[in-house]
């Protein structure tokens, strides 16, 4: 299962802590993608986050993941899953409508 998931920085809590956490998340994504769980990370421009896809084994596991982030307590999160479109069966007359 794949999934996006947009985090973002609440600027009200900004504080030393955060900012730490915050610097402190690529060593904590690092084992993550030598897992296979985090596929790719991106910083979204002009905001204060990121934008990372993860594939996990069920959205149990993807919360886990989630909790254990250093800026999960500081962060909202926007969750969405992923299909794969070259694996869409295609159906006849599905563009004939």
């Amino acid at each position: 299962m794949k999934f996006l998931v947009l985090w973002r920085i609440e600027l009200s809590r900004l504080s030393g802590e955060v900012i730490k956490a915050v610097m402190s998340m690529p060593d904590h994504a690092k084992p993550l993608e030598e897992q296979g769980k985090i596929l790719s990370r991106y910083h979204v421009v002009g905001a204060h986050g990121g934008a990372w896809i993860y594939e996990v084994d069920s959205n149990e596991e993807l919360e886990m993941l989630l909790v254990r982030s250093p800026v999960y307590n500081v962060s909202t999160y926007q969750v969405f899953p992923l299909a794969d479109m070259s694996t869409l069966p295609v159906q006849a007359g599905a563009t004939d409508q």
